[in-house]
């Protein structure tokens, strides 16, 4: 895509400090890192949104952001990683990433990166017989 700044890392036309790339995935450092090392791994194929990959394709996505987290938690020696994605709603950039954030115990970050609300009376119950029948629709679809 012409306008994508994730296309063009990956078309080498925008410099990024490369930390993987095979033929359907690359990986590098972001630019504004929440911590040091923090990486975005990305399918080469432009695609907006999560859902939009295919199943193969997710799941080659999914084993590049496994073995990225893997080499950060190791090579950093960092307590684990926090990753992420996020679709539409304050996607920076309209190409599917994943986050993967070195974490240390007692870094600063607490829990999201948002306030944790709870659920009312009867809410959760409400939520979940939602979510779950959503499911139930994509997988008899």
């Amino acid at each position: 895509m012409k306008d994508c700044v994730f296309c063009s890392v990956i078309s080498k036309e925008t410099p990024a400090h490369l930390v993987f790339e095979d033929e359907t995935t690359v990986a590098f450092l972001d630019r504004s890192p929440v911590f040091l090392g923090h990486t975005l791994v990305v399918p080469k194929h432009h695609t907006k949104l999560l859902w939009e990959l295919g199943d193969e394709e997710l799941a080659n996505l999914t084993k590049k952001v496994k073995v990225v987290s893997l080499a950060i938690q190791e090579s950093l020696e960092c307590d684990g990683v926090f990753v992420a994605n996020n679709n539409n709603v304050s996607q920076s950039v309209p190409h599917v990433h994943f986050h993967v954030i070195p974490r240390s115990f007692g870094d600063g970050l607490k829990g999201f990166f948002w306030p944790r609300r709870r659920y009312g009376l009867g809410e959760a119950v409400s939520y979940a017989l939602l979510i779950s029948r959503g499911i139930d629709e994509i997988a008899n679809a």
